[in-house]
């Protein structure tokens, strides 16, 4: 079975476009490799992602959003830490 991915993000902060917008990036850099990305929308400020239900991205933790090259960086060392990103891991 293919990974899971969740964007859990703060509806009332409107953080639904920034977490759309990674969510693309996700899809197009890992289509053959993800089976789901999920958008989750919460409150009290939340904006973490997980995937296969382990979080690699928490807002309050890591001070901030991450950026695209970041968070496929940490996607890609949990479902394949073998494959190589180009551009994205310079």
């Amino acid at each position: 079975m293919k990974p899971r991915v969740e964007i859990r993000y703060c509806s009332l902060c409107r953080w639904l476009l920034r977490s759309g917008w990674l969510a693309q990036e996700m899809l197009s850099t890992f289509a053959d490799d993800l089976g789901e990305v999920a958008l989750i929308p919460g409150d009290k400020g939340q904006f973490q992602i997980l995937v296969n239900g382990e979080l690699i991205w928490c807002r309050v933790a890591d001070n901030g959003f991450p950026d695209a090259k970041e968070i496929k960086q940490r996607i890609r060392d949990q479902i394949a830490p073998e494959r190589d990103l180009g551009h994205s891991d310079r």
